[in-house]
């Protein structure tokens, strides 16, 4: 394991010399790259019906709010919760 990690430290290391970036900026972009493919691979099974947003939240450890704030960037069909309307029903009743 050690050996692995020192590769990729070593890895990080040259990187960083050929860019202008730090280690800590490069990492964020790994996070952020390996975080954008674990989304689109659940928005695929999210877009067949064989995975909930309950699932994808839990899995990706993001609140409902920001996966639905992706799903409207990414022009991908989903039903709207409309609270004031079930108020104004609620109300009625």
């Amino acid at each position: 394991m050690k050996t692995n990690l020192s590769k990729i430290k070593s890895e990080i290391d040259n990187y960083v010399q050929e860019s202008n970036l730090t280690e800590l900026q490069v990492v964020e972009k790994l996070k952020d790259y390996y975080f954008n493919k674990k989304v689109n691979e659940n928005l695929k099974l999210y877009k067949k019906g064989k995975k909930k947003v309950r699932d994808i939240t839990k899995d990706l450890k993001l609140s409902p709010r920001k996966f639905y704030a992706i799903l409207e960037k990414k022009n991908i069909q989903h039903k709207k919760y409309n609270k004031e309307n079930n108020k104004e029903n609620n109300k009625e009743s």
